[in-house]
């Protein structure tokens, strides 16, 4: 057969056995090996005397984190604005996570829209959970710093925003 015609032949037979389903077995490392989403199952915040902090609750591993600030807050998917009262707003996103299991049931039972009066966070929303990414909203009446860490056994998120001394 010239090469051509042996690729072509390769090829086709290799289709009909995947449209058949049909496939080559995987290494026995491979086929035990599971991938799972790490779940968001709660946020919660509170106030200290030099920082408000807020932590979201997971099952799984911490995944990575982004924090962006954002000029507005939006609900994931469709785009709306979340409603929420600030002049300066932190978008955090988890991913690879999702608040609902691979049936679709919810898991994440945590606040959806929290209107918050502490020192310095005054707002946070749950904002998405869309094609393997978490999100939530937090508003602010000044410009917020803040730092993240990962706390174990319960696995959670923080974000810490510091503030002067309160107490």
């Amino acid at each position: 057969m010239r090469p051509l015609r042996r690729r072509q032949v390769t090829a086709l037979v290799t289709g009909t056995l995947l449209a058949a389903g049909i496939g080559l077995a995987a290494p026995a490392s491979a086929a035990t090996r599971t991938l799972s989403t790490t779940l968001v199952t709660n946020a919660r915040f509170g106030g200290h005397c030099t920082f408000d902090r807020l932590v979201v609750d997971l099952r799984g591993s911490a995944p990575p984190v982004t924090v962006t600030p954002v000029s507005q807050l939006v609900y994931d998917g469709s785009g709306k604005p979340v409603p929420l009262a600030g002049k300066f707003f932190l978008e955090i996103r988890l991913h690879p996570a999702a608040g609902h299991t691979d049936a679709g049931q919810n898991v994440y039972q945590g606040p959806r829209l929290q209107k918050i009066n502490l020192s310095k966070l005054k707002g946070m929303a749950y904002t998405g959970d869309y094609e393997g990414y978490v999100t939530f909203g937090a508003a602010f009446d000044t410009k917020p710093t803040y730092k993240t860490s990962v706390l174990h056994a319960p696995e959670r998120l923080v974000v810490d925003f510091p503030h002067p001394a309160t107490c």
